[in-house]
Parts: structure tokens; sequence; C-alpha cells
């Protein structure tokens, strides 16, 4: 018998045996901690000879089980997590909510009630994708969190060439996750598991699909002011396009072509005429008595470290230079 933990294996690098063993008491305890709680019963006259193991956990976490015996699964109602089942070998049964599903590869989501039967050749690879981790993802395509949990179609059809070109790359996952590569670059990691997660919602149809569809190269209006309202809020920041598309949770792309289409500038130029308004406004209170400083105090106060390109930005901008509100305050202001 093995137990193990985090970090067990040799160097804390390939899969980790979270149990292997022939105690059901133990394999049953090992995946419920895991997973969630639910009912094992072994269901042939076999002695189990079970094998749990963690290959990769991060956004997304992926495990390889097997019983080793004929076996029942009942988790009943899934929590917080969508759970998709990649078969290695043998074969069983599958039901969500009364259905009868092949045992082929398959996905199961919040509140969605399942139940297994395995036989003893049976070897699953399962990947766990965190409702919230979706919800993420189609904030990002839909400009908001959804007003709902995604339901996905249950069978990973891969007749269809989308879904069966995802479920190769969930297998050329669990490669990736035993590589060197990914024990040196969490970055490529976390590439890895937006790629698998965003996949999922092109691939296979869920219940935001058309949603997703229309509305995943627009930027709407919740996301439009989350984005200027980060500027207006670290406009004295040193922050960049990436950081705002981080805060209207879109990417760059969808950031870019949204200030494009309904502010007709773009997100660093914007922010841009958010400081020298800023700076505008501090410039005639210096000049009307309600506050001190001087033009170069302003400039580095809202992020302009190149007094030349200041002026001429504010020129564009105002019509007169900063020296020239500073003299005579919000007068002769010709702004366009």
């Amino acid at each position: 018998m093995t137990v193990s933990g985090p970090g067990a294996d040799e160097g804390g690098s390939g899969p980790i045996t979270l149990y292997e063993g022939r105690c059901v008491e133990q394999l049953h305890q090992a995946v419920g901690e895991r997973f969630a709680p639910h009912r094992m019963t072994v269901t042939g006259g076999q002695r189990i000879n079970g094998r749990f193991r963690l290959i990769h956990e991060g956004s997304i976490a992926l495990y390889e089980i097997g019983y080793g015996a004929d076996v029942s699964v009942d988790p009943g109602e899934l929590p917080d997590f969508h759970n998709i089942q990649l078969p290695v070998a043998g074969g069983g049964k599958v039901l969500v909510d009364g259905r009868v599903l092949p045992s082929s590869p398959f996905i199961v989501g919040p509140g969605e009630r399942l139940s297994m039967e395995w036989d003893a050749e049976a070897l699953n690879r399962v990947l766990i994708i965190p409702a919230r981790t979706v919800e993420h993802a189609l904030a990002v395509r839909l400009g908001d969190s959804p007003p709902g949990l995604a339901r996905f179609s249950h069978v990973l059809d891969d007749r269809n060439p989308a879904v069966k070109s995802w479920t190769e790359l969930a297998w050329s996952f669990n490669a990736f996750a035993a590589s060197p590569l990914s024990r040196c670059s969490p970055l490529a990691v976390q590439h890895f598991e937006n790629l698998l997660v965003d996949g999922l919602l092109d691939a296979q149809p869920h219940s935001w699909s058309n949603a997703v569809a229309e509305r995943g190269a627009r930027l709407l209006p919740g996301a439009l002011r989350r984005a200027t309202d980060y500027c207006a809020e670290h406009a004295h920041e040193a922050i960049s396009v990436a950081d705002i598309a981080q805060a209207a949770r879109v990417s760059l792309r969808t950031l870019r072509e949204g200030f494009r289409t309904h502010l007709q500038t773009t997100p660093l130029a914007y922010l841009k005429a958010r400081r020298l308004d800023h700076a505008h406004r501090d410039l005639i209170a210096i000049s009307d008595g309600r506050s001190t400083g001087t033009v170069s105090e302003v400039a580095c106060r809202w992020g302009f470290t190149h007094l030349g390109r200041f002026s001429a930005d504010y020129r564009r901008a105002y019509q007169q230079s900063p020296s020239e509100t500073l003299r005579c305050g919000g007068r002769g202001d010709q702004r366009r």
C-alpha cells in the first residue's frame, strides 16, 4: 500500500501517487478528499487493486484513477467543478441525471447527478475544472459574468473535428505536465491551462455557446466601463495596456478593438488623455492659488517623465503650453 501527498515523489516532479493498494476504505477516502463525498461499492468478487495519482494541480487539475475491480461509484450531485473523464482502458456504464451515456469521454458539471460503474480493467484520466475558472473565461468573452452556470453537452463526440482536436490536446497535457518545461515555466503551464479551458468553450456545445459566438469579438458596455474606470483610478500609476485588459476581463485584442469602435481611440491614448486632463486641472489650481507646484512636478505626478513630449502633447490637447496655463489658468483654454 502507498499513500502519498503533494510533493512526495522525488524532486516534486512527475505524477504524485495519492493512493495505491488494496484497501477499499483508504482509496475511497483519498478520492473523496480530492473530488467530493461519494459512495463506492465493489460489485464483483475481486479484491480491489486501486491506483489514484495526481498528474497536475493548478487552476485546473488532472488525475488518473483505476480500481482494479468491478466497482460502482456514485458521487451524486457534483459540487462546484466540471468533471471530464477521459478513458484510457477498460469500460463501464455512466449515468448523468438518470440518462445513460457512453463511457467514452464525457463532461459533467455542478448540480448534475453522476453515477458510474467501471470494470476491473477501467483506467481513466480525470480533468477537473472549477466552475469559477469557466465563469472567468466566459466573462472575458462576454464582457461580464454570465448570469448562470455553463452547462455542457455531456458527450465529447470525436466525430466533431474540433472536439477531437480538444481531446487530443487534453491527452498531450498529460505529457506536458510531467515535462521539465512545466517545472521551470509556470507561465507556460498557465497558458496551457487557459488553452484547455478556452478550447473547451469553443469546441464543446454549452449553454452560452451562441452568446460566445456572437459577442466574443466585441467589447461590451460592462467591460468598457471597467476599463475606463481603471484608467481613471490608476492614471497616476505606471500601468500598461495589459493591466487595463486584465481589469476589464477581456483579451488585449478585444480591448483594442472595443476602444477603437466605441471611443475612436486606443487604450493608451485614452489613458494619456486622462493624465493630461488631470495635469491640466492641477495647473489651473496652481494658477488660481488653490495649490502649489511647478510644471515639472505636475508632469511627473501624472506619469510624464519627458517634459518635451509632455509639453507637445499638452499643446495639442489645449492649444497652449503648460507654462501658459500656469500663468493664466483656464483663460484662453481652447481645447477642441
